[in-house]
């Protein structure tokens, strides 16, 4: 589906569904923050209270495992979105009978 890391190729290179006009916007942006956020601050307070570390070394790894989960879902979930657009038919897409 996609040419670079969030780029959306303009046809599929399996069926040829013209996939140019998608719109999926800020969506994954707003579901990745909203997944991360759920996911990382419980897990920054756990640790932070039961292990009792020095914060410089919290914010350092927890930073970094912020980052990572936003680079692996942010592609996954902007995915998820043209899936979600082309299977309602919204913005154009047509379905086509692959064979």
């Amino acid at each position: 589906m996609f040419s670079s890391y969030l780029k959306v190729r303009d046809e599929c290179a399996v069926c040829q569904e013209h996939m140019s006009h998608h719109r999926a916007d800020d969506g994954p942006a707003y579901l990745t923050i909203l997944i991360v956020g759920h996911v990382m601050a419980p897990l920054l307070l756990w640790t932070f209270f039961k292990f009792e570390p020095d914060p410089l070394v919290v914010a350092t790894i927890f930073t970094i495992g912020c980052v990572a989960l936003s680079l692996y879902l942010l592609p996954r979930l902007k995915g998820a979105i043209v899936a979600l657009q082309w299977a309602k038919r919204m913005h154009g897409f047509k379905l086509h009978s692959v064979l």
